[in-house]
C-alpha cells in the first residue's frame, strides 16, 4: 500500500533469453521479415485493386499494406487494452510500429534494387505535421508510464485522422 491507500500491482518477469534462444529468434525475425516482404509484393496488385475499386488514392496501398503487417500486433494491444493495461497496450503498439518501421523500410530499401518499380518514401506536409503531433502526444502520454483510457482514446483519434487523410489528402 502506498500512502494514498492505492495498491501496486508487481509484474513477474521472464527470465532472459540464452545467447542461443536470441540467435534462433533473430533469424527467425530475419525470415519472417523476408516472408513479409514477399507477400507484400505477391498481395499488392489485389490491394492496388481493391483500393482503386473503392475510389481510395493509390498511395492507400501502403496504408493497408502496415495495417497488414502490424496486425498480429494490434490484436495484442487489443487484448491487453480489454484487461485493462492501456500502458502494456500503448507500448506493444507503439513499440511494433517501430520496430516493424524501423526493420521494413531499410529491407525494403534494398530489396527495391532487385525489384521493378520506384521506391517512394515520403510525407507531405499534412502527414509531417500529424506525425510531429503523434511524437509530442506519445511523449506525454507514453513515456511517464502510466497512460489512461482518454489518452489512449487521443491516440485512437490520430490514427483516425490520419486514415482521414489517407483517403482524403
Amino acid at each position: 500500500m502506498t500512502s494514498a491507500g492505492e495498491v501496486i500491482k508487481t509484474e513477474d518477469h521472464a527470465d532472459p533469453p540464452s545467447d542461443r534462444t536470441a540467435l534462433a529468434s533473430l533469424g527467425l525475425l530475419v525470415l519472417a521479415l523476408v516472408a513479409v516482404i514477399g507477400l507484400a509484393k505477391v498481395e499488392t496488385p489485389a490491394i492496388q485493386a481493391g483500393v482503386a475499386a473503392v475510389g481510395f488514392p493509390p498511395s492507400f496501398v501502403g496504408v493497408v499494406i502496415a495495417l497488414l503487417v502490424l496486425l498480429p500486433e494490434t490484436l495484442a494491444a487489443a487484448r491487453a487494452a480489454r484487461r485493462d493495461r492501456i500502458q502494456t497496450s500503448l507500448n506493444l503498439a507503439f513499440g511494433s510500429a517501430i520496430a516493424s518501421i524501423g526493420l521494413t523500410i531499410p529491407a525494403i530499401a534494398v530489396a527495391s534494387i532487385w525489384l521493378d518499380g520506384p521506391l517512394l518514401l515520403g510525407l507531405d506536409a499534412t502527414q509531417m505535421l500529424l506525425l510531429a503531433v503523434t511524437v509530442v502526444v506519445a511523449i506525454l502520454t507514453i513515456v511517464p508510464g502510466r497512460a489512461t483510457r482518454l489518452e489512449a482514446a487521443v491516440h485512437l483519434v490520430l490514427l483516425a485522422a490520419f486514415l482521414f487523410l489517407a483517403v482524403v489528402p
